[in-house]
Parts: C-alpha cells; structure tokens; sequence
C-alpha cells in the first residue's frame, strides 16, 4: 500500500531522550540509581504527557521527596539538557520528505508546555505538516485511543500511514491498527525504508 503521510515519534528518534545519562553526568550514577530506585520520575514524566503541568508537577514531587528535591527539580530546570542532543540525520530526512511533497506528522509522548517550550528550541519541531502531542490530547501512547484519534483527524487510512517510534510497544499498538511501522534504531536504517518505500532516493536519504 502506497505510503501517504510519515508519522514521527519524537524522543529517541529526532531528539535523544536518556534522562538517566542526563543524571549519570549530573550527580553520578550510584546517586542516580539510588534517585531513581526511590522515585518513580518515569511516572512523574508520564502523568506530564498525560496533560499534567509541567513546573508545577515536577516540583511538587521533589517537596514529596525532599532528599532529591534539588535534582528531581532538575527535570524542569535543566529539560532542555535532558532531551538532546538531536538527531541531525533523521531531521535531514524529515525535511527531505517535506521537500518531496510528502505529508509530515509528528505523534509524541510530551508534555502540553514541555513541547511549546522544546519547539522555541529546536526549529525543527516547527515544521510539521501535524502535530498530535499527548498532553494536548489527554491520552499516551501505546492506548488504541491516540492512534484513532490521529486516524480520524488526519483522514489517512491507517495502512497508508508509515509511522516511526523507537518503542516496541507503541509499534506494536500502531500495528494492531493496520498502520505500517518501523522500529528505529538509527538513521541510516530509517532511511533505507524510506527508499525502499520509495518515498526517497539514496541521494535524498543521506545514503
């Protein structure tokens, strides 16, 4: 089936997104695992993806846990360190699809706020044909519900919707909805799918 819109996952696909590396370089990693085995931040990010505020939630749960306040404060205050560096081949290649003609939409796992603040930082974040954020939406990935959502928005059968994320979880809710995926693991393998897909050259893949 002919491939009519590339849907982008965000984290670990255009922007690295490793918050224990982040604390690794920040506090060290014995502080960082003790953190982390007594606060549950993967949980705090998720109920900020789910459409919880941003500041206000992150610095509530380090008044929760006053040993770590100051680095669970962290998240927020130096976010921008914590998701990147970027992913300058897959941006490459989002841009070249776009220059093809071919519809963009970015589907994210991100905070309402968090994403307003991330696109004044990374212009790339600007140039989305669509863009489906989970906190604007009220529900995460993998749910049925975000991908249907984006389904019916958008108008695109979902088995003409090539949809990248670097989670297998979230490939395989798109899957189970007949969206075709690919699992990323670097660059250059998402562009050889996008040449065989035909939906880029080698030359315009960067190969």
């Amino acid at each position: 089936m002919t491939v009519a819109a590339v849907v982008f996952d965000i984290g670990n696909v255009l922007i690295e997104w490793n918050p224990e590396r982040f604390y690794d370089w920040q506090i060290g990693r014995a502080n960082r695992e003790a953190m982390f085995a007594e606060v549950d931040l993967h949980r705090m990010n998720d109920l900020i993806d789910g459409g919880a505020l941003f500041k206000e939630t992150i610095y509530e749960w380090a008044d929760i846990y006053p040993d770590w306040s100051d680095e669970i404060r962290m998240w927020f205050d130096n976010w921008i360190d914590m998701a990147s560096p970027r992913i300058e081949g897959s941006i490459a290649l989002m841009r070249a699809l776009r220059a093809k003609g071919v519809p963009v939409f970015a589907l994210t796992n991100f905070g309402t706020h968090s994403y307003d603040y991330a696109r004044t930082q990374y212009e790339f974040l600007t140039e989305f044909d669509r863009e489906y954020v989970s906190g604007r939406m009220g529900v995460t990935k993998p749910d049925p519900r975000i991908f249907a959502l984006v389904e019916a928005d958008c108008g695109v059968a979902p088995e003409r919707l090539l949809f990248v994320d670097d989670r297998p979880d979230n490939i395989a809710a798109a899957e189970a909805r007949g969206w075709q995926c690919h699992r990323f693991e670097t660059w250059q393998g998402w562009a050889r799918r996008l040449v065989a897909e035909g939906l880029l050259t080698e030359a315009e893949a960067g190969l």
